[in-house]
């Protein structure tokens, strides 16, 4: 069986919404979004090694807002994450099952037991 290992960014207060850039996740009248790049900035290059490494062998699962946020930004920018456009994308969603997007290696999951089968 494999393991789901999970990666978040979360402050100390329990913020996980739009750590990338300040327009990512407005939803809910989030005002605050952006609040990793400072950090990431300072230490891009060690980053970049990091996450390369990460994602050797690594396959991710999104949800569906997740993948929306992703599927805009990273294809034009896996520069900045070696790896992930060539690694699959597992997106769980009840809503959506087809890559409109156009991300290479994305397969759409709709239930915890296509999961488990995983």
């Amino acid at each position: 069986m494999r393991k789901i290992i999970v990666q978040e960014f979360i402050t100390l207060d329990g913020v996980m919404q739009a750590p990338g850039a300040p327009e990512e996740d407005m939803s809910g009248d989030f005002k605050y979004g952006g609040w990793t790049a400072p950090y990431f900035r300072e230490a891009d290059d060690a980053a970049g090694e990091f996450m390369q490494e990460w994602m050797r062998s690594t396959d991710i699962l999104l949800g569906r807002k997740t993948f929306d946020i992703f599927a805009a930004y990273w294809p034009a920018h896996a520069d900045m994450w070696p790896g992930i456009n060539d690694v699959t994308k597992y997106v769980m969603s009840s809503t959506l099952t087809e890559n409109k997007a156009d991300w290479p290696n994305v397969v759409f999951l709709q239930t915890v037991e296509e999961i488990k089968k995983l």
